[in-house]
This record gives C-alpha cells, structure tokens and sequence, in this order.
C-alpha cells in the first residue's frame, strides 16, 4: 500500500484570516497577523505586538450551543476543523464515522486553564469550591475530543504533544493510523492559543527577540489517495514523506532529514520549489535551519512564516504546511518542503507535492 497521503481540504483560524481562502489570500499579500494586544485579556498580556486573533468570538462560527465551556484552544481548532471539512466536502455521517478520526498537536493543550484551575485549588475557601466545568479544559486532549464530537468523529482519537515539532509528529501518526487500515479519514491538524500565562512564559525565556508571539489553529483533512479517488474528493496537495531525527548539529541533523525525506519521495533536490521554515528571529537556531537546508537544497526561496502568524509553537508547522497550501491553491504546482527544527536538537521534515 502506498504511504502517500493526499490532502483533500483545510482550514484555518488565525490573525491573518479565518478559512483557506482567507488565509490563502494573506499569505499571498504578504499580509501579517501582528498586531497591538489592546485590552486582549484585560491587559495582562506581556507590553508588545502580538500575532493574535483580538477580535476572535466563538459564538460567531460555531453558535450559542455548547461554546461556552470552551477554552481557547478548543475553541480554534473546533473552527479550523469545520472549515477544513467544508473545504473537503466532506459529510460525517453514520455510514463513514466509524472510520473518521482526529489527530491534533499541541504544546501542552490550555496552559491558562491549569493555572486558573490550580490557582482556585489554593485560594478558594474549602471545600476548595473550584469551577467543575473548568477541569475538562484542563485536559491535554481536550481539544481532540471537543472535536471529535462536535464533528461526528468516533474514529482515532490522539493528541500529540510534539513543541514545534508537532505537525511532522501528527503527520506521521496520521499516516500509520491510513496504511494500517485503522482509519479511512483524518481531521489532522495542530493548535495554540495565547494567554496571559504563556505569553509570560515566553518573555521569560526568550525575552523581546525574535517574532511576536502568535496563536491559532490549522487543521487539514487527510485520507489515502484511494478513499479520496473513490469518495469522488480531489487532492489538492500530496504528502510524500515525513522524516525527524535528533542530533547534537541541528544543521547537519535537518541535512538528513532533508535528504531521506527526498529520497523516499523519489525526487531530487531540484524538483523543490520552496521550504516553509520555523525561522523565529533566533541568530543561532535559524542560521542552522539555513544552513541545513542549503546543504541539501542549494539556494531554495525560503518562507518565513512566523513572520506573518507570529511564533505559534506547536501549531507553527502546521500554519507552515498551510501556506504551502496557499501556493498550490493559487496554482503552483511544483514540489515543496516543511522544515521544522527546536532547540533541543529535534529536526523534522514534511515533503509536499502537487497533484497530476
């Protein structure tokens, strides 16, 4: 069986636009999401741009009805998931759930939720009177759930805590969950959200440097090529191959990557147009991101997406692939190539290619 995986439609909640065509439309403006937080959070968020979505209601997209116990995590993915199933056409019902999943990424799912839900556990007068409806969103996997049933999905369920690795992490549990038959379809996608907590977080560790601080969510539907073919859904994008490794050179482990990925997509470094990086305004990191990738692909275009949506963390690679995604839309229609890379060693990539 073929391990390709055809990406059949996609979707986005994000500052630069809610859907594909939106965001597609922003990506190819050049048009970023950064942004003064204004009163985002009443304030509490770090002094500084921000890539957020200040204007973000859930009610908007998804109704009154079971919104109102969402965290903002959830919440993202829930819109991006919707959008990424109309964008495929397609309909969840009882004759094809059973074979639907989701597979989300995250960096630690709502960090604002456990630290309000711990905070109340500390100061609220005993018996620690703490909001029960708030636990559920303290749950790592909430946001896979949440999607799962709101969307009819009774198939795979998994939540893959991967950093900025997270998208090549989903990718790859997507495509055993396809090629060993345990799912027909998947809602497969990453999400962030910001908060005063993480947003904090961040100051701390990195400081004023590099690109703001972003969130969001993109989601994508992908199945084997078959199933799409016989379900009458066109690809729009393939994937050919998904690498990670680890190693004490960044650079020379995204080198291998880069190199394996290509040679088990049977194509030369001449067929890739282009390589959606995690480039974030870090001097070291993103020289040896650089530099891994001209030691495989020469002098490639390079797209720095975080310049446009911020540093979103887990849900980087996945606004990286969505912007490839953007381009095929828009009718480019050569090979091109994720690249994500952490400071702590891991390199991932992701090989995408067009549609015959």
């Amino acid at each position: 069986m073929s391990r390709e995986l055809a990406i059949t439609g996609w979707g986005v909640a994000s500052p630069t636009g809610i859907g594909a065509d939106d965001f597609a439309a922003a990506v190819l403006a050049g048009r970023s999401g950064v942004t003064d937080p204004g009163d985002l959070f009443d304030g509490q968020l770090p002094v500084g741009p921000v890539a957020a979505m200040v204007d973000f209601q859930v009610r908007e997209h998804l109704g009154r009805k079971g919104t109102s116990s969402l965290d903002r995590g959830t919440a993202l993915a829930l819109v991006a998931g919707r959008h990424a199933l109309a964008d495929s056409g397609l309909l969840v019902d009882h004759e094809n759930a059973d074979g639907s999943g989701v597979v989300l990424g995250t960096t630690a799912g709502s960090v604002r939720s456990v630290a309000e839900y711990d905070r109340d556990t500390l100061v609220q007068d005993k018996p620690y009177l703490v909001e029960p409806m708030l636990f559920p969103t303290t749950v790592m996997n909430c946001a896979a759930g949440r999607s799962a049933i709101w969307h009819g999905l009774k198939g795979v369920n998994a939540t893959v805590a991967g950093g900025q690795l997270s998208l090549v992490q989903v990718l790859r549990y997507t495509r055993n969950a396809l090629t060993r038959g345990h799912a027909d379809t998947v809602l497969a996608g990453a999400f962030e959200e910001l908060s005063p907590h993480r947003a904090w977080h961040h100051r701390v560790r990195h400081g004023t440097d590099g690109v703001p601080l972003g969130e969001g969510a993109a989601v994508f539907v992908v199945e084997r090529p078959d199933t799409a073919r016989a379900a009458g859904r066109k690809a729009e994008a393939r994937v050919l191959a998904v690498e990670s490794a680890v190693g004490d050179d960044i650079d020379r482990t995204l080198a291998l990557c880069l190199a394996r990925a290509l040679g088990s997509a049977g194509l030369a470094p001449s067929d890739v147009w282009a390589v959606a990086t995690s480039e974030r305004g870090d001097d070291d990191l993103d020289a040896a991101e650089r530099t891994g990738i001209a030691a495989v692909l020469g002098d490639v275009e390079r797209l720095p997406v975080k310049n446009l949506v911020g540093e979103c963390d887990a849900a980087s690679g996945a606004f990286q692939l969505a912007a490839l995604l953007a381009h095929h839309r828009a009718g480019a229609g050569r090979c091109s190539v994720v690249t994500s890379v952490s400071a702590d060693g891991s390199a991932g990539v992701a090989v995408l290619g067009s549609v015959d």
